[in-house]
């Protein structure tokens, strides 16, 4: 059955695209009325293009879409744990929130692609569900408390000063990407939202099964499922009816936090214009799933 949330309709830009096609993207998403707007957090592409091709850093094009758009909610699916330090992550976070007046949506996973941590040097991929969970606990601790003391396996602070704190109280939406157990433990823990990940999200009934798991994982730590928002992103190629046929399937399958991707992703070849692409899923997608939600 659809989930009592609202539905949320995004729009993603990832890779392989000049910056002016990024430009033009958020542009559509802010003007046609999307919900939210995405990039994504590699630092090589992926995919069948192969990681030869352009991508930009994903938090640095987030603030230049804070800077370039005043309405639209705007995240990465997801910024990985491994990249960074987590302090300076949640600082990076903060500032993208200061940016956007409060409009992050804050996308985080365990980290998955191997090329990128061998050929950059990146440790923490072994370990990549620890370092997620002690992430989530730091971060949170940084945004919320005065000073952080924390002593974990990966992630050491004391008496840290994470200032200013972000602009949404507590803190902005957490989206957790995850599709195995260890990693769905820690959404049914963190999440305000779930991004299905992976093999799981492949289908709308791969994802309702997964979506179970999760309401049992909640339910284990006497969380209702219900408080965690259940997200899926879903590849334009280039066929507005199927799209919204898509769409409509996950929407029935409890998912509200849909996310349309143009232009050349880690799941589909998509389209050569993801700006043309854009433009279409704004004219003829958008309105069709606005009709989905019964009115009040």
């Amino acid at each position: 059955m659809p989930s009592p949330h609202p539905l949320r309709i995004g729009l993603k830009l990832s890779q392989n695209a000049p910056i002016e096609a990024f430009r033009r993207v958020w542009q559509i998403a802010e003007e046609a009325g999307f919900d939210h707007c995405w990039a994504f957090d590699h630092l090589a592409t992926i995919g069948p293009i192969g990681e030869d091709c352009t991508v930009f850093d994903g938090w640095t094009l987030l603030a230049a879409m804070a800077a370039s758009t005043s309405r639209v909610r705007i995240g990465l699916q997801v910024t990985g744990a491994t990249y960074r330090n987590v302090a300076l992550l949640a600082k990076i976070a903060t500032t993208v929130d200061h940016l956007s007046d409060g409009r992050l949506e804050f996308g985080i996973g365990a980290a998955w692609a191997t090329n990128e941590h061998d050929m950059y040097g990146i440790s923490g991929l072994d370990h990549r569900v620890g370092v997620l969970s002690e992430a989530l606990q730091a971060i949170r601790s940084l945004w919320t408390e005065d000073r952080t003391d924390f002593d974990g396996r990966y992630v050491k602070m004391h008496n840290a000063i994470a200032n200013p704190k972000p602009v949404q109280r507590p803190h902005p939406p957490i989206w957790v990407g995850a599709g195995g157990p260890s990693t769905l433990k820690l959404t049914a823990r963190y999440a305000d939202v779930w991004s299905v990940s992976g093999p799981a999200g492949a289908t709308p009934q791969s994802a309702a099964e997964v979506s179970e798991r999760l309401d049992a994982a909640c339910q284990a730590i006497g969380r209702n499922p219900g408080e965690i928002r259940r997200s899926a992103q879903i590849s334009f190629g280039g066929k507005p009816a199927e799209t919204i046929n898509t769409v409509a399937r996950y929407y029935e399958a409890g998912f509200t936090e849909l996310v349309v991707m143009v232009g050349p992703s880690g799941w589909s070849a998509g389209t050569n214009d993801p700006a043309a692409a854009a433009e279409t899923v704004a004219e003829k997608v958008l309105p069709e799933i606005r009709k989905l939600q019964p009115g009040p």
